[in-house]
């Protein structure tokens, strides 16, 4: 079905307006790539609107009003978008986050958001009647236009920075696409696959990608608004979330996420917009060295110290000015965490959530970490992490070698059965040493995993109690080895369970670990201080440096 409608393109630096058919890559002004779609959204009744994308399919195209197409015959689609609004429960307990949601698209046809742009770009490429297209990408993005591609009958050339998984770049071969591996950086190979391009007559994707990656990512923020719309309001109205998190490389995504709340706030759909908090890799991170100077504009980086490949850019150029604005006017944060600290994030939200997720979405969750004992993010406000791509091409780094145990059975034919020495010789492989740990947190859902943490890391015997005067009774009735407890309980607070503990002979050489949300006087920090073997943050006790400390003082 044509549509008949007026597409503009917006350069973000310039204010440049070119017409989307005319537009051949980088503003004919100033030379900028980064443009932005202007639709004739006074023609849009909302109401309306909303009506009709209710009776529509599922996918990202409901939207096709306000994204870049002039025929809906031409959509090349694999059923995208929709995906389901997730909310952690394990982890935001352990965090102290009541409202901490997941955006999964991990379930998008290839496993990742760039489903999204791939959609949007073939279809506008098929409009321009485009046969082959060069990409340069560290996975996810070739692997969603291989597989669009394949399907529209575009043939694509894949160029792959030297640290992209083979996983990754077999995936993209499977769709039929040609796949070329430099020895570079992703910035090089950017400009490879550019100068290829251009010897060859092909087209770069380099010109189509920012619309599409806007404009495709903006229906996520579309889907949130809707979702959260029925989980917090009972489906009255849509809701933006108070902070929204991303892993961040190039920038574009976030771009298009801001873009669909700000058309969303102009249809009168939400009353607000939502803080980012945009992560980066601590081995590459212009944008959040950058912001932490209070500089507008990114000091590129030549090399990257990261292993986490598709978040290597080290130069965000214009990305980082747009995004840098949108935190100043609208609140947020740039964070970086470590590849150590993103890979325990996954292990932590595998084992937590039932949620495997790529490097660069554990290093949103690493970033969200830090920025909960920063005091960034409040316990009541509304988060959503994008969560994106599958741990598979690095379950090795994540799980590490010795990542299971081996019981030899050899002895035992496959007749008879084991004997009885074997078998307690594979328990004792197994169980260890018992110990005892009195839990007391009235936050049930923080309790259980706690529970479930420590019993997984070590063969402890873990009692729960729910408050303080519970706590105590259990505590004057076995003698644990070890005490883990809250301080904001109703009743009986942590308080005066340790001061309790201190005070009775029987019971005061029990080691307390605080894990505790609570802001502390210096009056209360000095008892604690004075009185407990640990003091930490809530979310502290998923770190394995914590678990060992743990493992230590059971010992």
């Amino acid at each position: 079905m044509a549509i008949k409608k007026q597409i503009l393109l917006e350069c973000t630096n310039c204010g440049t307006v070119i017409d989307f058919k005319e537009f051949k890559g980088l503003c004919p002004q100033c030379g900028e790539n980064i443009v932005e779609a202007r639709y004739e959204l006074e023609k849009i009744n909302p109401t309306e609107w909303l009506a009709q994308i209710k009776n529509r399919p599922p996918t990202l195209w409901r939207y096709h009003e306000v994204l870049p197409i002039f025929d809906t015959d031409n959509i090349v689609s694999l059923d995208e978008g929709g995906t389901p609004l997730i909310k952690s429960h394990a982890l935001g307990a352990s965090l102290g986050l009541n409202h901490l949601y997941l955006k999964d698209e991990r379930q998008g046809p290839t496993g990742s958001f760039k489903d999204r742009q791939a959609t949007v770009a073939v279809t506008a490429l098929k409009e321009m009647a485009v046969d082959d297209v060069v990409v340069a990408s560290t996975g996810n993005v070739a692997i969603a236009y291989a597989a669009y591609g394949a399907r529209a009958g575009i043939h694509l050339w894949a160029f792959f920075p030297q640290l992209t998984p083979n996983d990754k770049m077999r995936e993209a071969g499977i769709y039929g696409a040609e796949i070329i591996k430099t020895t570079g950086t992703y910035d090089q190979t950017k400009e490879l696959a550019a100068n290829f391009a251009r010897a060859k007559g092909l087209f770069l994707d380099k010109g189509i990608k920012s619309v599409a990656a806007t404009e495709a990512m903006k229906t996520m923020a579309y889907e949130i608004g809707e979702q959260l719309g029925v989980i917090l309001e009972d489906g009255k109205r849509w809701r933006a979330p108070d902070w929204f998190l991303q892993g961040v490389s190039g920038g574009l995504g976030p771009i298009g996420i801001a873009k669909g709340f700000r058309e969303m706030l102009g249809f009168g759909l939400i009353d607000k917009l939502p803080a980012f908090g945009l992560i980066q890799s601590s081995g590459c991170a212009p944008m959040v060295e950058a912001f932490n100077r209070g500089q507008r504009v990114a000091t590129p980086i030549e090399t990257s110290d990261s292993v986490i490949v598709t978040l290597a850019t080290g130069n965000p150029g214009r990305a980082y000015e747009i995004l840098y604005d949108y935190v100043q006017e609208n609140g947020g944060h740039f964070e970086s965490a470590s590849d150590e600290e993103a890979f325990n994030a996954i292990r932590v939200l595998a084992r937590l959530d039932g949620i495997s997720v790529e490097p660069a979405t554990g290093v949103t969750f690493a970033g969200l970490i830090r920025m909960v004992r920063q005091g960034l993010i409040k316990p009541d406000d509304v988060v959503v992490i994008n969560v994106s791509g599958h741990t598979l091409p690095v379950e090795k780094r994540i799980l590490g070698e010795q990542w299971q145990k081996v019981l030899d059975l050899s002895r035992a034919s496959t007749t008879a059965p084991v004997p009885e020495d074997d078998l307690n010789l594979a328990v004792s492989q197994i169980e260890g040493t018992l110990r005892r740990v009195v839990v007391i947190e009235d936050n049930e859902a923080a309790a259980r995993l706690m529970s479930r943490i420590l019993e997984s890391r070590k063969n402890s015997e873990v009692y729960l109690a729910h408050n303080g005067e519970s706590g105590l009774n259990i505590i004057r009735e076995i003698h644990p080895d070890l005490v883990i407890t809250d301080l904001m309980m109703p009743d009986v607070d942590g308080f005066k369970v340790i001061e309790t503990m201190r005070g009775d002979e029987t019971l005061r050489d029990i080691p307390i670990v605080v894990v505790s949300a609570k802001e502390l006087t210096t009056k209360e920090r000095t008892f604690l201080s004075e009185n407990t073997d640990m003091m930490l943050q809530k979310g502290s006790f998923i770190d394995d440096d914590f678990l060992e400390i743990l493992i230590d003082k059971l010992n």
